[in-house]
């Protein structure tokens, strides 16, 4: 009796289990990996910039200054009627920097002003550019007769002195620290409503754009999910460009006694020293340190704001 063979039954190979407690990354997980690793990169870049660095361990020491100003001077460095010197002191072991008019320490003051500075340079600054980003998206996306009118707006801004504009809002306005702000934003976002508006077009004209338009993307699906984060890197740069500017802006409209008087800031140290006649008796004191803190900070920021630009668009070329 002859037995017919059976044929070899197929057996499918067992898939592997997952390991315990090991779970399949999810779609945030991978976004916040992207971002760690572009941030990591981001700073490898960065750290190459020796002027960059100098800058950002500058901008560090002084806002750790401004923040421990209540610790480090306390809070009573402002009073007139409690001065601890009498008035115009020089430099001396109890008094670093000598006094003022009043009698009050300039270092505490010099210390305590750093808050207002910095205070009013990051506002006004990050005000600008976010009149001038939006501008500049709304302008570069939708284009046309609507474009042009913001543009032309822009223009006009443009070639206006920004710190005329400024003396006048800061004229008309109430004298307070928001005036100041306001007065130096709403008059210093024409360049980044230009910058942002080229870049807009050029990202709009890649092909995953148009992908996203077929798609369905509206309007503010496309600015918001695909321009904007693409303009982000020119919009960070520019901002630290920018604070410079506002702190310098603020010195000069609190130097022409348009800040605010009831505040401490370097801007309003000098006026004081100007209408104490510190130029014409020598008093050199008490023109210095403020002028000096200014130039620093505006320099930080400067070297900081062109390293960035340096690392975000290599083509600059920006010497390290």
């Amino acid at each position: 009796m002859t037995t017919t063979p059976t044929p070899p039954t197929k057996t499918t190979p067992a898939v592997p289990a997952d390991p315990v407690g090991k779970k399949p990354p999810t779609a945030r997980s991978l976004t916040w990996a992207r971002r760690r690793h572009s941030v990591a990169r981001f700073w490898s870049s960065y750290r190459s910039h020796r002027a960059g660095l100098f800058g950002l361990a500058a901008l560090a020491l002084i806002a750790l200054t401004a923040l421990a100003a209540p610790l480090l001077v306390g809070g009573d460095v402002q009073s007139v009627t409690h001065a601890p010197g009498t008035a115009m002191e020089k430099p001396s072991g109890e008094f670093p920097l000598g006094t003022d008019q009043f009698g009050r320490s300039l270092l505490g003051l010099l210390v305590w002003g750093a808050r207002i500075s910095l205070t009013v340079g990051l506002l006004a600054a990050t005000l600008s550019v976010a009149i001038g980003t939006l501008v500049g998206i709304i302008a570069g996306h939708y284009g046309g007769w609507f474009s042009t009118v913001l543009m032309r707006i822009t223009d006009w801004f443009l070639v206006m002195p920004a710190l005329v504009l400024a003396i006048v809002l800061a004229t008309v306005m109430s004298r307070n620290i928001w005036t100041v702000i306001i007065a130096i934003g709403v008059t210093s976002w024409p360049t980044t409503a230009r910058l942002v508006r080229a870049q807009t077009i050029a990202v709009e004209s890649r092909p995953y754009i148009e992908r996203a338009k077929a798609l369905g993307g509206g309007h503010g699906h496309i600015m918001n999910r695909h321009v904007l984060p693409n303009v982000m890197p020119l919009v960070l740069a520019q901002t630290t460009l920018g604070i410079s500017s506002a702190i310098l802006t603020e010195a000069t409209l609190a130097f022409l006694g348009l800040g605010d008087p009831t505040v401490v800031s370097w801007g309003g140290m000098l006026q004081d020293a100007r209408e104490a006649g510190a130029v014409s008796s020598g008093h050199w004191w008490y023109l210095a340190p403020p002028g000096i803190a200014i130039a620093l900070v505006a320099l930080a920021f400067t070297l900081c704001g062109r390293a960035i630009e340096s690392v975000l668009n290599p083509k600059l070329g920006v010497a390290r």
